[in-house]
């Protein structure tokens, strides 16, 4: 069984993570934020937009191989698919990555795709951008604290989009009413929600 924990930043993919990982006894995929462009990308978006980006699709990528190659049960923390279809997509809708950039991922995008295994299930954390910009600065993160909220709404729209059209088994978490980190009866509400997914996958 392959489950991904997808959503926009700050909507707890990594805490998600590592609370199924101990309930349901699958094996972690964390999402790689060393990033060495990630603190230059947040002073000037426009001029270090695709330097991160592709070192976070050659981080996914290594990431992908060792996933194929796993036999057991994974849950991973931000999929391949969310770097190309969200976050690309809406730094060149924002003016914020060149369309011959964005043609350039995508083209070296589009040659691993095919070899790229689909989540089984994808747990799709929903989140308003007032809880988004509360659980951002929760977490403390330095380069993150400039965030715009203008940012944050065009990947959530993105995110919507995709996973309205998203072929598969899709669990959708609102995250403005499921506080799964602090209330151990809302966890408990969202495992019940993904151990049913499981279930009709496993038919």
């Amino acid at each position: 069984m392959y489950i991904a924990i997808s959503g926009n930043i700050g909507s707890g993919k990594t805490s998600l993570v590592e609370m199924l990982s101990a309930e349901l006894g699958f094996e972690p995929f964390f999402e790689r934020i060393d990033n060495p462009y990630i603190d230059s990308f947040y002073q000037d978006m426009a001029r270090w937009s695709f330097n991160l980006q592709m070192s976070f699709l050659s981080k996914k990528t290594m990431q992908v191989k060792e996933i194929v190659s796993s036999c057991g049960n994974i849950i991973q923390d931000r999929t391949i698919f969310e770097e190309a279809y969200i976050f690309v997509r809406n730094l060149n809708r924002m003016g914020l990555m060149s369309t011959q950039d964005y043609d350039l991922y995508m083209t070296f995008f589009d040659l691993l795709a095919s070899d790229i295994r689909r989540p089984d299930i994808v747990v799709y954390l929903k989140a308003s951008i007032p809880t988004l910009i509360s659980q951002i600065r929760r977490r403390g993160r330095e380069y993150e604290m400039g965030i715009q909220p203008e940012y944050l709404e065009g990947l959530n729209c993105l995110y919507d989009d995709w996973i309205e059209n998203y072929d598969g088994r899709v669990v959708v978490i609102d995250v403005d009413k499921y506080d799964f980190v602090l209330s151990r009866q809302h966890f408990e509400m969202v495992v019940d929600k993904i151990k049913a997914a499981m279930a009709e996958v496993g038919r």
